[in-house]
């Protein structure tokens, strides 16, 4: 089992989930983040003045999947979550040894 771990443009947080449940990966954790990556925030004007946003609103998705659908899962997130502009996000994938399912104590695959 793996944990799939993607920050991506709230903006493209609908077409990702849809390409998701296309799937057949409904099940997904979505945590609303801040933060900057090499371009270290954006500068706008607010009423005339110049401001610098240094962390800009994102989307954390988390889910858990088997080994075998990793890259399908990857691809259909960067697919769906790529817009050719700076700042789309990662994504990154870490092993899972174990999960439980705390109403049924399902350990495994069964339990995802």
């Amino acid at each position: 089992m793996k944990k799939v771990e993607a920050i991506v443009r709230e903006e493209r947080l609908p077409v990702v989930l849809a390409a998701l449940g296309e799937l057949g990966y409904p099940g997904i954790t979505i945590t609303t983040v801040k933060g900057h990556g090499r371009q270290k925030g954006v500068k706008e004007m607010y009423r005339g003045v110049e401001i610098t946003v240094d962390f800009l609103p994102k989307v954390k998705l988390d889910m858990i999947v088997e080994d075998p659908a990793v890259d399908k899962v990857l691809a259909a997130i960067a697919e769906n979550a790529r817009t050719g502009a700076v700042g789309d996000g990662k994504i990154w994938v870490t092993t899972v040894d174990t999960v439980m399912r705390v109403r049924t104590g399902e350990t495994g695959d069964a339990a995802i």
